[in-house]
């Protein structure tokens, strides 16, 4: 599927939930791993506000991206967001929506202009 790159630039990113493994299978407890590199993933929570909308959206990104400072509340950066449309069949059940994934999460600033 496609894969969209997201222009941060006028958006106030805040972290809504610290990084935290990405679990691949439940059942065992299995960390999710890159394709490529087979380093090991993380997700962190955010909220992504720009132009009046907002959403609570969750994140990927490659442990080694997870940088020193993060705070939950704090307006974070995530360089190099992309979305992925994604479907699937589950238990006979049609499934889709939309995986985010970022090359780091870094303490970010409010973009120019706005109050914290």
């Amino acid at each position: 599927m496609r894969v969209i790159r997201i222009d941060a630039s006028a958006a106030t990113i805040l972290m809504t939930e610290a990084p935290s493994p990405k679990v691949r299978d439940r059942q065992t407890g299995e960390i999710a791993k890159d394709a490529v590199s087979g380093e090991e993933l993380m997700t962190v929570g955010v909220v992504y506000i720009d132009e009046g909308e907002s959403s609570l959206i969750s994140v990927t990104i490659p442990q080694s991206g997870v940088t020193d400072g993060l705070a939950v509340g704090a307006p974070v950066s995530l360089p190099g967001l992309i979305a992925r449309p994604w479907e699937s069949v589950f238990n006979g059940q049609a499934r889709h929506g939309i995986a985010y994934r970022a090359a780091a999460v870094a303490p970010g600033a409010f973009p120019a202009g706005q109050e914290s």
